[in-house]
């Protein structure tokens, strides 16, 4: 007799309803540590459970599905796939709930990746983290040099820059004259905008305590670099170890480069067997437009929500994959912001599907990235070099008085 389990997963508990074909219920609620998690798979266990369904509430989920994922077949589910009428829900009846759509095969799992995959994405998302803390910390590192009365951001492109970085750091060790500080900003910067202006820039009021606040700044700074190096070499070696080719496949790809295809790979994966279809991916990942339309009306074409995480770097990949010159990528930007005068943004959206739907091909089939339009234009190359070599032989120059002395013919009159 088939049975399953809906679990209704929160913060400080598990609510539990068993389901049998003949309609028996066993309702239970657990606590989540993982004596308690230990306790309910024993209960699955010695019921014939077969499938267990559970909400992807937060990260709640994460320690009961490493507990239940080695004894069950296990699904879990966007809450707005199954979501109850309000004012007619419990705790409880969402168990019950969650078990009866399982029973009548009416839930849709959503991508779980396997263990060495969800590792992978640990560290490509706590590099995802580190870039926001960087952003931050530079952002108070600069307002408190304006405080100062110190500029230079007004005249330079970032606060990355390696010339800002320099004066950060003779700032903090305690050098305020204007000319010192010049020293340290790019030859580029200086012609640009002049010396007496950046002169003027770099001149300020620091303290002391401006000094150690910058200096803990510039610190917290190194730390997280240091971090950010650290995890992203552990991305890349897992890569290197258990998915060598779809690493170097994936590289072939213009705009991608291997810390980028590291990255791909930590969110989508290397077995693609859940999306069927390359749409099917483009959807999870959010970069299809929505369907909003009512009346004959659309109300909206934005996209939809899906993974921030890769939407984000396949848009950095985009803008480089739009400057990489005679792809395909680069030709459709240029076509579309130039002929069709659509926004660049709008396009790099667009560039990020197509290269999407390429990974899925890559990854689906093994093989590496084929650029036909550079194809074309080799083969039509090729062919203008033949057809000219043809006419250059076919056309030969006419011998001269002198030549056809030498080879013994009279002259012609």
């Amino acid at each position: 007799m088939k049975k399953v389990c809906g679990l209704d997963v929160h913060k400080d508990n598990v609510f539990v309803c068993i389901l049998s074909e003949n309609g028996e219920k066993i309702q239970e609620k657990y606590g989540i540590l993982t004596p308690d998690l230990d306790r309910l798979r024993d209960l699955l266990v010695s019921q014939g459970v077969g499938k267990v369904c559970m909400e992807s509430t937060a990260t709640y989920w994460m320690p009961i599905w490493r507990v239940l994922e080695s004894d069950f077949e296990l699904y879990l589910v966007n809450p707005y796939a199954i979501k109850q009428l309000p004012g007619r829900k419990s705790d409880v009846k969402d168990a019950e709930w969650i078990a009866t759509c399982l029973m009548k095969d009416l839930i849709r799992g959503s991508y779980v990746p396997d263990l060495i995959i969800q590792q992978m994405r640990q560290y490509n998302r706590r590099i995802y983290d580190i870039n926001n803390q960087s952003v931050r910390i530079e952002s108070k590192m600069d307002a408190l040099l304006q405080r100062c009365g110190i500029r230079l951001s007004n005249y330079v492109s970032n606060v990355d820059t390696k010339g800002y970085q320099e004066v950060v750091k003779k700032v903090i060790e305690g050098v305020t004259d204007a000319e010192e500080l010049l020293k340290k900003v790019h030859g580029r910067t200086i012609n640009k905008w002049g010396r007496d202006t950046l002169k003027a820039s770099l001149t300020g009021v620091v303290t002391d305590v401006d000094r150690d606040i910058l200096r803990q700044y510039k610190e917290e700074l190194d730390q997280l670099k240091r971090h950010k190096e650290e995890c992203q070499a552990k991305l890349t070696a897992m890569c290197k170890e258990h998915f060598p080719t779809q690493l170097a496949n994936l590289q072939t790809m213009p705009g991608v480069d291997e810390n980028s295809a590291t990255q791909m790979m930590a969110e989508v994966g290397v077995d693609l067997r859940l999306f069927i279809t390359a749409a099917m991916l483009v959807g999870w990942a959010g970069l299809k437009p929505r369907n909003d339309e009512s009346n004959g009306k659309f109300k909206s074409k934005k996209t939809t929500h899906g993974n921030k995480y890769l939407r984000k770097l396949l848009i950095e990949c985009a803008w480089g994959a739009s400057r990489t010159k005679g792809c395909f990528y680069n030709k459709f930007s240029y076509h579309q912001t130039q002929v069709r005068k659509k926004k660049g943004k709008k396009v790099q959206v667009a560039i990020a599907r197509k290269m999407l739907v390429a990974i899925w091909f890559i990854l689906t089939t093994g093989c590496q990235y084929k650029d036909y339009v550079r194809e074309v234009e080799q083969k039509t190359e090729e062919a203008r070099d033949i057809a000219r070599e043809a006419v250059r032989k076919a056309i030969k120059p006419k011998a001269g008085k002198k030549e056809r002395q030498d080879a013994g013919q009279q002259p012609q009159s």
